[in-house]
């Protein structure tokens, strides 16, 4: 899909790192497995395209998605 960064989405852990969000993103197909949550989650989830719209996210995470639901044929770097 492509590669994201953005100056203003800077992430600050509960262990006193902060950093500026860098993201390699790509189209995959769900072949199995279970959803988990990490030591980067606390919620996992799968959501309907009509949902997303109302949940609570970063513009650029937001814009990540956008990409991705117009099916893009090239990727995105910015």
């Amino acid at each position: 899909m492509g590669i994201y960064t953005n100056p203003n989405h800077v992430v600050a852990f509960s262990d006193g790192e902060v950093r500026q969000q860098f993201s390699l993103c790509f189209a995959c197909k769900l072949i199995g497995g279970k959803i988990l949550v990490s030591g980067e989650s606390f919620e996992v989830g799968f959501f309907a395209r009509e949902d997303i719209e109302h949940l609570n996210m970063h513009p650029s995470i937001r814009l990540r998605i956008q990409h991705y639901l117009e099916h893009r044929t090239q990727p995105y770097v910015g």
